[in-house]
């Protein structure tokens, strides 16, 4: 089973890599936020009096977007593959549907993750404040957790869909709401009590609190709940996804 699960990592991380256009081109969304909004708001306002400034508060946030945006629509191979007769064949092959998924949930965590970790380093000669050693290594953590959940999220989607154009419809109907309320933009304290409630509902709102955390040494839920909430999401999606795979047609 684990040599299942390596061969369709594999697979998945050598067309991603094989695709420059699409490195560059899941970048210039993120590129364009943190260079427009934190250079140009930074001067404009802080966070707090004293505090990060606005360009160091969002990079956090916009990698979290970035981890988003990758590994959700990675579940889109899944419906192409069915397409293209490529997800027959694994069906048929001996192996479980679970080393399948394993193995897809692998791949979209690894190439959101290397995404998100050429962004950063962008934003590092952009003028983000580069956090310690530490801080590097508890960042990478957070982001295969955050890579690991919507990866999953994508491929429990896709599982049961035929069609590539509605797979993107959901996409863009669930991925801005999730975004925008996942405090990656602006702090969710002075927001209003049912939109809190949403904020604090949101998957990625303790991903980009953890990312903070370790980019900046800032938190507003603390790393332990932010370990604890994004494990628990990423074992959840990880048991839906191999579910709904179960019963995915040829």
């Amino acid at each position: 089973m684990m040599q299942a699960v390596f061969t369709i990592w594999q697979r998945e991380v050598i067309r991603y890599l094989r695709s420059p256009s699409r490195i560059i081109g899941s970048l210039g969304m993120p590129f364009f936020f943190l260079a427009f909004l934190g250079l140009g708001l930074q001067s404009a306002f802080a966070i707090r009096p004293g505090g990060e400034r606005y360009l160091d508060y969002i990079a956090p946030g916009i990698v979290g977007m970035v981890l988003l945006f990758s590994s959700t629509v990675s579940g889109i191979s899944v419906i192409w593959d069915r397409q293209f007769g490529f997800l027959k064949v694994m069906l048929v092959a001996p192996i479980p549907r679970l080393a399948i998924v394993l193995g897809r949930t692998a791949g979209g965590t690894t190439t959101a993750s290397i995404q998100a970790i050429i962004f950063l380093t962008i934003s590092f000669f952009l003028g983000v404040r580069v956090p310690s050693p530490l801080g590097l290594i508890l960042a990478l953590v957070f982001m295969g957790l955050i890579g690991l959940s919507f990866s999953s999220l994508g491929v429990a989607l896709a599982s049961r869909m035929e069609d590539p154009h509605g797979f993107q419809l959901i996409f863009n109907f669930m991925i801005m709401p999730i975004f925008f309320l996942s405090g990656a933009l602006f702090p969710l304290d002075n927001l209003p009590v049912f939109i809190k409630v949403l904020a604090y509902l949101n998957p990625l709102t303790y991903g980009v609190d953890g990312l903070r955390w370790a980019l900046l040494g800032v938190s507003q839920f603390g790393p332990a709940v932010d370990l604890l909430v994004l494990s628990a999401v990423s074992g959840a999606f990880l048991i839906l996804g191999a579910v709904l795979f179960q019963g995915a047609k040829m």
